[in-house]
């Protein structure tokens, strides 16, 4: 419902190779992959490997050092001791698993990861390059870099930036020893909930937001929908069990902040007076978690979109006297748009604000400021000194199973690029990205997209006039690539004009993550009142991952993640279309999921299915919950756009020391593009806050559908790789 949404990627183009007698340029191919890559590969690996798979097509053999790295990571990967009509994912994988260890800073490692850290390593390079002609947005960039790295200032300052910002917002009552008497009597919620969202971006208790009318994708609209909590997932606040053990030291972190900002004011521990206040406030984000409707219950945006105006909003949600209009009028004030007498807005969370009626009426204005102060504090903990962030190790322990803290410089990196992604994206691009890669990116879409709307007309439980819109909005997704054109031309101000707000300072820190707050909060604001930029990029290019933005119906593959696995030049089209051509085909089918098909081709919400296509559809999709519902986790047909780029002529190359076929290497590289493994404790958190299956059951429940899979490694009916009973939906 209008953000960004799903990973994935990559792509290729193999390179003219030797002349050699095939037999012995294996051997010396195979021997240099053992050079380059450090890989031990015994004898008995290598002869269980020529007996398990098919021997390979008479081609060419590709001698380039991309075709070299790309087998030599292959069989790296692969765990050839298995068999691939069993597990397909530890065939592939096992090696990958076998090699690599969880950090003790990470939750979960995977092959995205390990892009991401490669990616932040190439970043802190540029950020940490001091140029004197660099234009102001990226002079901002690395102004913000070396104020996040300068620790000895962050030390010393300590606490006194946020009990600044604390004075700001009329205190935190937890701590201090007089709030009843002097701020209590003048305390409006509305003020102080606008407060929050417009000058730290914290959309606590209401969500307000601006976003395309899903209705009209031409325009923006004023957006009411249940909060975020402090917590990743309402589950954690009710539930026994681990659950427990997260509540836990989530209470144990709000009163250890609390007891700390007592101290540095001077004022006695009082250690009665924190928990109570502090077990309030769990006590009522508890209520506020329980008024929540669970994620999996709001994928049907026809469901959710409610539109009215203001005064119907007021009549309907009264919150014990809360002020709608002022609330609104309050949030607009900031970016300096009236409110419209007959304006309108959408509610997504009806049933989060009838709910939301009672839990007013029961807390006090002493519990609801502890309660709105507190997520603020929760937010700003990483801007603080280090003894801050020791206090919620406990916490991240029980919620992610890290001992850890993040090394400096990664969180510096990561946080730049999060808050100046277009500076950061251009710098990233001049130093990594090359920029031919568009038009070999876009050449894969046309065909991805042009063999999914082939094979639409397979389908059977589609009748034709949806086949038709289907095939309509299919080809008018439009694709982003790579970066937005504007952020290398020198000429153009219009990235300089992004961050003209902002004057950073290499001695606060924790005040130019505010700017950045409140730039972020207007930047969204603003838009009210404008019309709607297709052209936007709704993405930063240096980022892992992809995404189809349903009310743009838009794809957009950043420049970070096409790069190997995903997509090379210097790699046989086998892989590409194994690692990017399945993200970009992932992304594709994102605007037909239960979510992107209420939205036509121009991305707008409208029913174009008939009566039989969405009965159809629904009982499709049953065979998919059925399939997935029998996987536990311990901790189309024939036709792809691969085959169709070979059946139009399109030439491999084979690679050095794998006798494998370009079917098998094309499913290979798809499974590998996901290897990883998690902690016990994130596991637990990404079932129930992660849409996307597991690593692992992305592999084995997407190829087990696949008759060409079985045909690729001759599995037998039966076998787990190829069941007795297949699901298909597109």
């Amino acid at each position: 419902m209008g953000k960004p949404e799903s990973p994935m990627g990559m792509m290729e183009i193999a390179g003219p190779s030797g002349q050699k007698r095939p037999g012995f340029l294996e051997g010396v191919l195979l021997l240099l992959l053992l050079l380059v890559t450090g890989a031990l590969v015994t004898l008995g690996v290598l002869y269980a490997h020529s007996r398990a798979i098919k021997e390979p097509v008479k081609d060419e053999i590709c001698t380039t050092p991309g075709c070299v790295i790309a087998a030599a990571r292959i069989l790296q990967n692969m765990d050839l001791s298995q068999e691939p009509c069993d597990d397909f994912y530890q065939y592939a994988c096992g090696g990958w698993l076998w090699r690599h260890v969880i950090p003790e800073t990470n939750s979960r490692y995977s092959v995205f990861d390990i892009l991401r850290d490669k990616l932040e390593v190439i970043l802190k390079g540029v950020l940490e390059n001091s140029a004197s002609k660099d234009r102001p947005a990226v002079q901002k960039a690395k102004m913000l870099y070396r104020s996040c790295m300068n620790e000895g200032v962050i030390e010393k300052r300590d606490s006194q930036p946020l009990l600044r910002i604390l004075e700001e917002v009329g205190g935190w009552p937890v701590a201090m020893d007089a709030w009843n008497d002097t701020v209590g009597p003048s305390w409006a919620l509305e003020e102080q909930l606008a407060v929050m969202n417009t000058q730290f971006n914290r959309r606590v208790l209401i969500d307000l937001f601006i976003w395309n009318d899903d209705q009209n994708s031409s325009r923006h609209i004023i957006y009411i929908d249940q909060p975020t909590l402090g917590m990743p997932s309402r589950e954690y606040y009710f539930n026994k069990g681990s659950n427990q053990k997260v509540r836990d030291a989530y209470l144990q972190l709000m009163v250890s902040v609390a007891t700390m900002l007592r101290a540095d004011m001077n004022l006695s521990e009082n250690s009665y007076l924190v928990w109570e206040d502090m077990a309030q406030v769990l006590n009522l984000e508890m209520q506020l978690a329980n008024a929540t409707v669970p994620q999996e219950e709001r994928h049907d945006v026809t469901t959710l979109y409610h539109r009215m105006e203001v005064a119907e909003l007021q009549n309907k949600f009264h919150l014990k006297g809360f002020n709608w209009t002022l609330f609104i009028q309050s949030v607009l004030s900031s970016v300096k748009i009236e409110l419209l007498p007959d304006e309108e807005v959408v509610v997504y969370g009806i049933p989060y604000l009838q709910n939301l009626e009672e839990i007013i009426d029961i807390y006090s204005a002493r519990t609801m400021q502890n309660y709105l102060v507190w997520r603020l504090v929760l937010d700003r903990i990483s801007s603080l000194s280090q003894r801050f962030k020791d206090a919620r190790a406990n916490y991240r322990k029980a919620l992610y199973g890290t001992t850890v803290e993040e090394v400096r410089w990664r969180e510096c990196v990561s946080y730049v690029n999060s808050n100046m992604e277009s500076a950061v994206g251009s710098l990233y691009v001049k130093e990594a990205f090359p920029r031919e890669s568009k038009n070999v990116v876009r050449e894969l879409i046309d065909k991805v997209r042009a063999v999914f709307v082939e094979t639409l007309d397979e389908l059977s439980w589609m009748d034709m006039a949806s086949k038709k819109k289907a095939q309509e909005k299919a080809m008018s997704i439009r694709e982003q690539i790579g970066y937005p054109d504007y952020i290398l031309e020198e000429r153009n101000k219009h990235l300089d004009e992004e961050y003209s707000n902002l004057n950073f300072s290499e001695d606060l820190y924790f005040e130019n993550g505010l700017q950045n707050l409140k730039a972020g909060a207007q930047r969204s604001l603003k838009k009210l009142r404008e019309k709607v930029d297709q052209n936007l990029w709704i993405i930063g290019a240096a980022v892992v991952n992809a995404f189809y933005s349903p009310n743009r119906n838009q794809i957009v593959f950043p420049a970070g993640i096409l790069q190997p696995p995903f997509f090379s030049k210097e790699q046989p089209q086998a892989l590409n279309f194994g690692g990017i051509g399945m993200v970009i085909g992932h992304e594709i089918t994102h605007g037909f999921d239960d979510n992107g098909r209420n939205f036509d081709k121009d991305g707008n919400m409208l029913d174009w299915w008939s009566n039989f296509s969405a009965q159809h559809f629904r009982k499709q999709s049953e065979c998919m919950v059925y399939q997935y519902a029998n996987y536990s986790w311990d901790l189309a047909e024939g036709q792809n756009a691969y085959r169709k780029w070979v059946a139009d002529g399109g030439k491999n190359q084979q690679l050095p020391g794998l006798k494998m076929t370009y079917d098998q290497l094309f499913f290979i590289n798809y499974a590998q593009v996901w290897c990883g493994s998690y902690r016990p404790e994130f596991a637990v958190q990404s079932i129930k806050t992660d849409v996307h299956s597991p690593l692992k059951y992305r592999v084995l429940g997407s190829l087990q559908n696949l008759a060409a899979f079985a045909k690729a490694f001759h599995c037998a009916r039966g076998t787990p790789m190829h069941p007795q009973v297949r699901c298909r939906v597109w």
